[in-house]
């Protein structure tokens, strides 16, 4: 037994300098490479935020790093599938991938990940990679091909001077709608924030929840979609502009209801208003709430592509984006706001207070509060939906 239990011990600590030694080979490769991070440009702070860790991690690793801004991630994976589709496997020119869950479906449908990777990062081991919204992004398992870098929530913001109680249902949204015309909106699908809240209602109203977790059916669509058609339909001649037109975006909404011509705004970021707050944009009696029923949430993530140039360089740069400094950073509302994948309680009590120690401001809610987030449907709904909803209301796919 004595000698089982040293051979054990031997080889967890072989296996642990293995481990070491094959990521000090990755440092080693990184250092000189150019990595390109292509990601969502649209938001100063978050530009700012990249700008700030990509000096960091050329200081502590050697590797420059070069933020590419999109208005949509879905056009760079246009070049990655023709790369793939032309049998070329090397020298891409998209390193890392900020992407949602409908374009890692994409992506891993189509062979256009690389290996998976997420297990060999030193700072994995702070994260609950067993985490529902990790193991699964809309609904499409993710098998450590994309690495978690923060998370959303669907909330809802108001000022609690003009308002005392929000509706906290879709359906208490309509009976505010009625009661306040012109007061609400969405943005317009299929802008991002529009399409999540077509999928808030579809949760609140069909009657087949179970099958929105599944792949796409045809059959299935207008009996799941039925409710939700009947909801907007009577929504519509009751919100901003009697429904005959949408913000083209939640940043569009923002500006509308700071400018006092809407009562009700929307966000993915739980912690939006609180930035808003401190940066002046919003006054200081503004305040966040979610469904009673939960709203959507989901994780949102990291990935190399399969012909990535600087692989080695890539991995270096997630594992800083996954560390305890960089995720405390970005988790305060006056830097970005963003909510951490860490497992805080998993770490040691002074990297425990990095996250103790932010002030999230006087917007953002506690976990209680946040409750048990709701589970996106699956990506292959996504297209569908939005299809469906530009021809209701517009006649045409836009």
């Amino acid at each position: 037994m004595l000698i089982r239990s040293v051979v054990l011990i031997g080889l967890f600590f072989g296996t642990l300098a293995t481990y070491a030694s094959d990521w000090s080979e990755t440092e080693r490769q990184a250092r000189g490479q150019n990595v390109y991070f292509y990601a969502w440009g649209g938001s100063p702070a978050i530009n700012k935020y990249i700008k700030r860790w990509g000096a960091i991690v050329k200081e502590r690793n050697g590797v420059s790093l070069n933020h590419v801004k999109v208005d949509d991630i879905s056009l760079p994976l246009q070049g990655i599938q023709t790369a793939k589709r032309i049998g070329k496997s090397d020298y891409g020119s998209v390193d890392v991938l900020w992407i949602n869950g409908e374009n890692f479906a994409r992506m891993k449908r189509d062979g256009l990940l690389g290996a998976s990777f997420v297990s060999t990062l030193p700072s994995a081991k702070n994260i609950n990679l067993d985490d529902p919204t990790i193991i699964a992004d809309f609904s499409v398992t993710t098998d450590g091909l994309e690495a978690p870098w923060g998370r959303a929530r669907l909330v809802f913001i108001y000022d609690e001077k003009r308002i005392s109680n929000p509706p906290r249902s879709m359906q208490e949204m309509y009976e505010y709608a009625k009661e306040h015309p012109g007061r609400l909106t969405y943005p317009e699908p299929p802008n991002f924030h529009g399409t999540t809240f077509l999928k808030q209602v579809l949760l609140e109203t069909t009657q087949h929840i179970d099958w929105l977790s599944e792949p796409y059916s045809s059959e299935r669509f207008d009996s799941a979609t039925e409710p939700l058609w009947k909801f907007l339909d009577s929504l519509h001649p009751h919100l901003w502009r009697t429904g005959r037109e949408f913000p083209d975006s939640a940043e569009v909404m923002m500006d509308l209801f700071s400018d006092g011509l809407l009562d009700i705004t929307l966000s993915f970021n739980p912690n939006d208003a609180s930035q808003r707050i401190i940066d002046g944009r919003f006054a200081s009696s503004v305040r966040t709430y979610v469904h009673d029923g939960g709203t959507i949430g989901n994780t949102h993530f990291l990935a190399i592509p399969f012909n990535a140039t600087a692989r080695a360089g890539a991995l270096v740069w997630i594992n800083l984006l996954l560390g305890t400094e960089a995720q405390a950073d970005k988790a305060s509302p006056s830097v970005w706001g963003d909510p951490t994948v860490i497992d805080v309680m998993r770490l040691t009590e002074e990297d425990r207070l990095l996250f103790e120690s932010v002030d999230l401001g006087p917007a953002t809610l506690t976990s209680d509060a946040l409750g048990t987030p709701l589970s996106e449907p699956h990506a292959s709904w996504v297209e569908p939906l939005e299809v469906a909803w530009k021809a209701r209301y517009f006649g045409q796919i836009q």
